[in-house]
């Protein structure tokens, strides 16, 4: 790649300030539109300039979308190529290697690793990889050689259905396999092995991101009734009855979620302990404590209630209903957790909703600690858009 033969992408007077600030994206707005820009392929490669001309990096450009640059080095002689990812993604796993299990993590956490649009789960000898834009999709041969240097995996699912990839203009694909991959996936926590499904799953199959809100609620699950709501494959439930819960109760929507979270618990001498129940949580809810059943740890984990920035005010009265309706079947001197992960919830929007659901119930509340995503998903400070998990665990009165 000749890095000097680059067009570039010019921002114009007084636009640079959030580049300057540390942000790797670049609105259309701020940019020089100009024919060559927009006759550019989606996904490929520019210098980007600041308004005197002078480069400030190299960057993938989309001219389709509304981040139209996503800037990858501030070096704008480097080559991007298998090289470059390799290096990259490199550094990523020298980090997961020092924090969390290697085998099993978030690998790349996109701009938070500095590879933007890019997410890797490494479950074993197997890789997800997601390429959410344009620029990652072009680049994703690079991408798949340098996992296939770094890791030898057995098996590589590449996941072409992301709501990113629409954003992007992309189209939405069946799953890319390469290699052996033998469904499900076994993934190591703490000592329980749960069975992920990376092809039919949700997102890549398993959420690594609750890692340390799973922990914490281990610790309390010992000699506690413990009730997992939009269990999916059952991270939250099984970390309890493996921690000594006197018994889980599992409930969400997805058959093929609780098969695979069925399967985990015989596999791990827990099927004895945890109770599974395919429904809808709010109605099982109403029904739960119409049969006044109490439960002394209640999760609540639901998927994103406000997937773009105009879902906030009917996601924040969902999440208030969902904190009062849980707050329904919390045992005197019980523990609820709540978690949201739409980053556009801010963390003081949502603890005023679940608070407001809390005191409805007629329940007081303190606040015992707020948690995010392991530290496997880097937060770009940057970007607020990368601080999408908030975790809140409460004690009741």
């Amino acid at each position: 790649m000749n890095m000097t033969e680059l067009p570039r992408l010019v921002l114009k007077s007084g636009h640079e300030r959030r580049l300057r600030a540390g942000s790797p994206w670049v609105f259309a707005n701020e940019v020089q539109m100009t024919d060559e820009v927009k006759a550019l392929p989606p996904g490929s490669l520019v210098k980007l300039a600041l308004p005197a001309g002078r480069l400030y990096g190299v960057a993938q450009v989309n001219p389709h979308s509304l981040i139209v640059a996503r800037l990858l080095t501030r070096n704008h002689e480097t080559a991007i190529d298998t090289g470059f990812f390799e290096r990259r993604i490199g550094r990523a796993l020298a980090l997961r290697t020092a924090l969390v299990d290697p085998r099993f993590c978030r690998l790349v956490h996109g701009e938070g690793d500095f590879l933007p649009g890019l997410t890797v789960d490494r479950f074993g000898d197997v890789v997800v990889v997601q390429p959410n834009t344009a620029g990652m999709d072009r680049s994703l041969d690079d991408v798949l050689s340098a996992l296939e240097r770094l890791l030898a995996p057995q098996g590589i699912v590449v996941r072409l259905d992301s709501h990113g990839r629409q954003l992007e203009g992309l189209a939405s694909l069946p799953p890319r396999i390469e290699g052996t991959v033998d469904v499900p996936l076994a993934v190591d926590e703490a000592g329980v092995t749960f069975l992920a499904d990376p092809i039919g799953g949700q997102k890549t199959g398993w959420f690594f991101d609750q890692r340390p809100n799973r922990d914490l609620v281990a610790k309390l699950a010992p000699g506690r009734r413990v009730l997992d709501l939009f269990s999916y494959a059952g991270g939250f439930a099984l970390r309890a009855a493996a921690a000594g819960a006197l018994h889980v109760h599992a409930i969400d929507r997805a058959a093929p979620a609780l098969d695979l979270l069925r399967a985990s618990a015989a596999q791990n001498g827990l099927a004895g302990k945890v109770e599974i129940s395919k429904g809808d949580v709010l109605e099982s809810l109403g029904k739960l404590t119409a049969a006044k059943a109490r439960f002394d740890v209640v999760i609540a984990d639901p998927p994103p209630y406000a997937p773009a920035k105009k879902d906030v005010p009917v996601a924040l009265k969902g999440y208030r209903k969902l904190a009062r309706a849980a707050a329904g079947v919390v045992a005197q001197d019980g523990f609820l957790a709540i978690a949201s992960c739409s980053h556009h919830v801010d963390h003081d929007a949502l603890l005023q909703a679940t608070f407001a659901g809390l005191r409805e119930a007629g329940r007081g509340a303190r606040l015992l600690a707020t948690g995010g995503a392991g530290p496997d998903h880097p937060i770009h400070p940057a970007l607020p858009e990368t601080r999408y998990l908030t975790f809140f665990l409460f004690a009741l009165d």
